[in-house]
C-alpha cells in the first residue's frame, strides 16, 4: 500500500534572475533576528513525546498568520500494522498531531515541494549538567543553546522563514508547497508516515535536519527493540540459588555487540557505506531492573536500537535479530537458566534509503547552496547518516526525491545542544533559493510587508 509521487506537468520555469536571488538573500538577512525570536519560542516549548501540543499550536498560529491552509492531522492508530510506512507504537496519540500547512498558487507552473521538520525532542538528562537551562534558549556568541535548537527546531524555522523571504522579495511560488510539522520522528516515524499515507506528497521533499550543511546521500534502516529478562530472585543467604536478571541482561547486551559487528561486516558490499565507521550502531538507551537492594533481581528490561542497510527488508532484519537472541540465550550458561527473553518492537521498524546521485533536485540544491555560501561558493558535500530519518518514509513509500540538508549543530541528543547561527542563516538562504528555483516564481500581485512580528500580508 504505497503512494507514488506526483508527476507535475509544467510548461516552463523561469530561471531565477540574479536580481531575484539578491532580493531573496537580503530578505533572509532582514528577517533573521525575527526568525531567531521564533526559534527561541519553539525551544521554550517542552515538546517531549506526547507533549507536542504547545509547540504545534505555535506552529499552527505562525502558518495561519502567513495565509497557509492549515490542518491538524491526527495519527490514525488503525493504520499501524496495515500501512507499511508505519512502525509499532506503544503510546496513545490522543494529544499528538501533525500540523500541515499548504499553499496552492492560483496558477500552477512548476514542481511541488514539501518542507518537513519534526518538533518532538529527546529528554535533556540532568539539567544541572547544562551550561544554560535547556528550555531557556540562550544566545552566546554565534551559537543558540537549548534542547531541540539543532534537532531540529532550527530547521523548522529555516523552512518557514525561507518561504517568507521569497514573498518578502516580491515573488510568489508557481507550484504548491507544503510544510509538514510532524511528531514521532525520534521514536517511530509515524508522524511522517501519517502524512504520506494521507496523500500529502510532492515532487520533492527537503528536510533541514542538522547535517553540517551537507546533503545526506543515504541513511540506515533502523529497528528499535525492548528485551525483558526474567531471573530467579533470592535472599543474600541463598544467593547461589538465584539468577540475576540484571547479570543475564548484561550478558545479552554483550552478545548483541557480536550481532552489531556481524552486520557491520557487510558494509564493504553496500553502496555508500564502505567508509561508515559503524552502520549498525547498536545503542542500549535504557535499562531498568531489580526490585530491592538486598535481593537477587528477578526482572530486567532494556531498550535499544540497531541499524542495517538501504534495500534490506526491515522485517527480515527483525527475524534475524529475534533468532540471534534466541540462540545466544539458549547457549549462554547464565542466560539459559532464565526463561526465554521476550523481544518486543517498541519504535521505528523501517528501511533505509539512498538518494541516487544525479537527480535534478540535488542539482538545484547544490546551486542554491553555492549561492548561499557566496563569495566562497564551495560545492555541497554529501555523506551517510547511520540513523533513522523521516526522509526514508517519503523516499521508500512515495518514491519522492528526499533531500536532507540543514545547519551545523553540536551536542544533539546530548548536554548543551546548540545550533550555529551563521550556519542557520546560510541554510535558510539555501532553502529559499532552492524553493524558488524548484517551484518557480513570478512577481507577486501585492508585495508583503514585514513588521517586527514577521511577515504580513
Amino acid at each position: 500500500m504505497t503512494t507514488a509521487a506526483p508527476k507535475t506537468e509544467f510548461s516552463s520555469i523561469r530561471p531565477l534572475s540574479e536580481a531575484d536571488r539578491d532580493r531573496i538573500l537580503a530578505a533572509v538577512d532582514t528577517a533573521f533576528e525575527t526568525q531567531l525570536d521564533f526559534l527561541s519560542d519553539l525551544i521554550r516549548c517542552v515538546s517531549l513525546r506526547g507533549q507536542e501540543a504547545e509547540v504545534q499550536e505555535l506552529v499552527e498560529r505562525a502558518l495561519l498568520e502567513r495565509g497557509y491552509q492549515v490542518d491538524r492531522q491526527s495519527i490514525d492508530p488503525a493504520l499501524i500494522g496495515q500501512h507499511p510506512a508505519f512502525s509499532p507504537a506503544t503510546v496513545s496519540y490522543d494529544k499528538s498531531w501533525n500540523v500541515i500547512g499548504v499553499h496552492n498558487p492560483p496558477m500552477i507552473d512548476g514542481r511541488s515541494l514539501i518542507l518537513n521538520a519534526h518538533v518532538d525532542i529527546v529528554p535533556t538528562g540532568d539539567p544541572e549538567r547544562w551550561q544554560y537551562p535547556p528550555f531557556e534558549p540562550t544566545r552566546h556568541g554565534e551559537w543558540l543553546y537549548g534542547r531541540g535548537s539543532g534537532d531540529m527546531k532550527a530547521g523548522l524555522s529555516a523552512a518557514i522563514f525561507a518561504l517568507d523571504a521569497i514573498r518578502a522579495a516580491g515573488l510568489e511560488l508557481t507550484a504548491p508547497v507544503q510544510i509538514h510539522s510532524v511528531v514521532e520522528e525520534e521514536i517511530t516515524g509515524n508522524g511522517a508516515a501519517m502524512a504520506v499515507a494521507s496523500g500529502k506528497i510532492a515532487d520533492a521533499v527537503l528536510i533541514p535536519e542538522p547535517t553540517d550543511e551537507k546533503l545526506v546521500r543515504a541513511n540506515s534502516g533502523v529497528i528499535k527493540f525492548a528485551i525483558t529478562v526474567q531471573g530467579t530472585p533470592a535472599h543474600p543467604r541463598e544467593v547461589s540459588g538465584g539468577v540475576s536478571a540484571l547479570e543475564a541482561a548484561m550478558r545479552l547486551i554483550d552478545h548483541l555487540r557480536k550481532l552489531e559487528a556481524r552486520w557491520n561486516e557487510e558494509r564493504p558490499t553496500r553502496p555508500f557505506f564502505d567508509e561508515v565507521d559503524n552502520p549498525a550502531a547498536l545503542t542500549i538507551g535504557t535499562i531498568n531492573g531489580g526490585e530491592w537492594i538486598a535481593s537477587v533481581p528477578s526482572c530486567c528490561r532494556f531498550e535499544g536500537r540497531i541499524g542495517f542497510y538501504p534495500g534490506d527488508d526491515p522485517q527480515e532484519r527483525v527475524k534475524e535479530f529475534g533468532a540471534f537472541v534466541a540462540v545466544v540465550a539458549a547457549d549462554d550458561p547464565l542466560v539459559q537458566r532464565c526463561p526465554g527473553p521476550v523481544v518486543e518492537w517498541v519504535g521505528v521498524v523501517h528501511a533505509g534509503y539512498t538518494l541516487d546521485p544525479g537527480s535534478e533536485a540535488e542539482a538545484v540544491l547544490a546551486e542554491a547552496h553555492a549561492a548561499a555560501n557566496a563569495p566562497d561558493g564551495s560545492p555541497i558535500q554529501t555523506y551517510v547518516m547511520a540513523c533513522y530519518l523521516d526522509a526514508a518514509v517519503y523516499s521508500v513509500h512515495a518514491s519522492i526525491p528526499s533531500l536532507v540538508y540543514g545547519p551545523i549543530a553540536e551536542n544533539i541528543h546530548a548536554i548543551d545542544e546548540r545550533v550555529s547561527l551563521p550556519s542557520l542563516r546560510r541554510v535558510t538562504k539555501a532553502i529559499a533559493l532552492f524553493a524558488a528555483s524548484w517551484c518557480g516564481v513570478r512577481p507577486a500581485e501585492s508585495a508583503p510587508r514585514i513588521s517586527a512580528a514577521g511577515l504580513e500580508s
